[in-house]
């Protein structure tokens, strides 16, 4: 379950970085929320690979319910916001300009729809 998640939140990393986000706070928070959930996924898998886990009085299950818990609503949240700004899309880039150029290019937009899912 860890591997996947290092491997998608690096997926995740690549493709939010590589969008032209108009609203960089939005862009801003996907990012902290991918590379967060990336770093406490590999630390959660450090603790098991190194056997700290049977040295830590923790209930181990509890937490992992929690940590994917937390990932879920950030990551929705993010989903949320990175999809809210796909979908501005089709708005143009200056409403007193004569010229039709949109927000985001048509490539720009594949790659937030990517991202965004």
């Amino acid at each position: 379950v860890f591997l996947s998640l290092q491997l998608f939140g690096t997926i995740v990393w690549i493709l939010v970085a590589s969008t032209q986000i108009p609203l960089a706070l939005l862009q801003g928070w996907v990012m902290f929320v991918a590379v967060t959930a990336w770093f406490l996924s590999i630390v959660f898998l450090s603790v098991f690979l190194f056997g700290y886990a049977n040295r830590i009085a923790l209930n181990w299950n509890q937490a992992d319910f929690v940590f994917h818990g937390a990932t879920f609503v950030f990551y929705f949240g993010a989903f949320l916001l990175q999809a809210a700004t796909t979908s501005l899309h089709h708005f143009p880039r200056k409403f007193n300009s004569t010229t039709q150029e949109t927000i985001l290019s048509g490539r720009e937009y594949n790659i937030s729809i990517a991202a965004s899912v």
